[in-house]
């Protein structure tokens, strides 16, 4: 099916959003011995290094559908890409702690408010009928920016930059950040907001422009739809009926990082140069451990419907936990150093076609229409406050044996097998409707 280039155009940049929050989520991983270095930074210090983009990820995430619905998500996105900017530039020249602190604090804003509006902008846009597809461009492009994050600063590395490497490892990022600044002023704002703000005309324009094959019925569709989200506004989310829905997004979004999945992806180097291995291995290895994680991403993405999300959820479950076990082993013994990198890779594929490609999914199909919004956003904080925590603990718990941590890890995802296997409902080929009679829902 040959894809309207306009709408080919508008989805790749929403997307751009997604590559930016990989890379900026990763590239620490490679610049942590040398902040450390840098300022002097004790392991508390050095979480909260780490931690501080959280904090700001967590407040973009809970804040951005407030602009995001006054100003759309197009006029918003332009907002997040300055930060991605300045958060760029910031920590390429920090001239003291503080200052990359605020930095990491402001590309955190863009990373958790792209994490919201891309996605959003990207399914206004979309037809119904390949609407997933262009949606999950935006998560293929995390793991993309993962990647690309790793690759750069392997490439740096070898540069022989010295003190200034990781100045320059995170400022690499401004680039694409401005392009991303730029291309968002060649993109319409979405017919969906349109109608909001009553500017129909504009919104009919659009759909026309994104080729829709029923301009006028598509365009009935949205304006009923924004009829009746206004009508069910105020419908509370915690009450007792939506009791299991709450449970399954709180859950999902902290065992996901329970699994350690981002303790990882942020401490990548350092895990490597705790088992012996060199900077510059560390950092190749990193890349290694990233490209399984965008292959098995792409896979996941072809299987998800399917096995199931619940059968994902459990064979993930398994995987990970004998994977992170044996990464404690070979810190508790200091011995086969050289099977880490394979348990690594191993335990990235597992997760990437488990928890990663399904908590996003899982959160929007176990809420009805008239909550899914808000439903969303719970489970998307307890996935980035877990994430901010463990953040910030991971390096005080691993100065004192490298092996708690990845013991932790395991034991939780041993625990998420058993609340999978007992309390989640599959929800492939289910629709809306029918979970809400299996949840009980009225």
């Amino acid at each position: 099916m040959k894809l309207n280039p306009n709408l080919l155009k508008a989805t790749a940049v929403g997307a751009l959003g997604g590559l930016l929050f990989g890379f900026d989520t990763a590239v620490i991983a490679g610049t942590t011995h040398s902040l450390t270095l840098a300022y002097a930074l004790m392991p508390q210090q050095l979480g909260v290094t780490v931690a501080m983009a959280l904090i700001g990820t967590v407040i973009g995430a809970m804040s951005a559908g407030i602009p995001g619905q006054k100003y759309g998500a197009r006029e918003t996105l332009r907002v997040l890409a300055i930060f991605y900017v300045l958060s760029a530039l910031g920590c390429a020249f920090a001239w003291s702690w503080d200052t990359l602190l605020l930095a990491r604090f402001l590309g955190g804003l863009g990373i958790g408010g792209s994490s919201v509006l891309g996605p959003v902008y990207i399914a206004e846009l979309a037809p119904a009928r390949i609407r997933g597809r262009l949606v999950g461009m935006f998560q293929i492009n995390i793991v993309i920016g993962i990647l690309l994050a790793y690759l750069s600063n392997f490439v740096i590395a070898r540069q022989g930059l010295g003190p200034a490497e990781w100045r320059w490892q995170f400022g690499v990022a401004a680039l694409p950040a401005v392009l991303f600044l730029v291309m968002l002023f060649g993109i319409p704002q979405s017919p969906r907001w349109l109608v909001t703000q009553k500017r129909v005309d504009e919104a009919r324009a659009v759909l026309q422009k994104m080729g829709a094959e029923d301009t006028e019925t598509e365009l009935q569709e949205i304006v009923s739809s924004v009829h009746l989200e206004r009508l069910e506004k105020t419908e509370p989310l915690f009450t007792w009926k939506y009791r299991l829905p709450i449970f399954l997004a709180i859950t999902i979004g902290m065992f996901n990082q329970l699994s350690g999945i981002n303790a990882i992806l942020y401490y990548l180097n350092d895990i490597f140069g705790a088992a012996g291995f060199s900077k510059l291995s560390g950092d190749l290895q990193a890349v290694a451990v990233g490209g399984m994680n965008l292959l098995a991403t792409l896979l996941a993405m072809s299987v998800i419907d399917k096995l199931g999300r619940k059968t994902l959820l459990l064979i993930g479950s398994v995987g990970t936990a004998l994977c992170l076990a044996g990464v404690a082993r070979v810190f508790l013994t200091h011995q086969h150093q050289e099977y880490l990198l394979w348990f690594l890779v191993a335990y990235i594929a597992f997760f990437a076609i488990s928890q990663g490609a399904v908590i996003w999914v899982y959160i929007s199909e176990v809420f009805p229409n008239r909550v899914r919004a808000k439903g969303q956003a719970l489970g998307s904080s307890s996935h980035w406050v877990m994430n901010a925590v463990i953040a910030y603990t991971f390096p005080q718990l691993a100065k004192s044996s490298g092996a708690y941590p990845f013991m932790f890890f395991s034991a939780m995802m041993v625990l998420q097998f058993f609340v999978v296997l007992f309390f989640y409902p599959e929800t492939k080929r289910v629709t809306l409707e029918q979970m809400q009679q299996r949840l009980g829902i009225e």
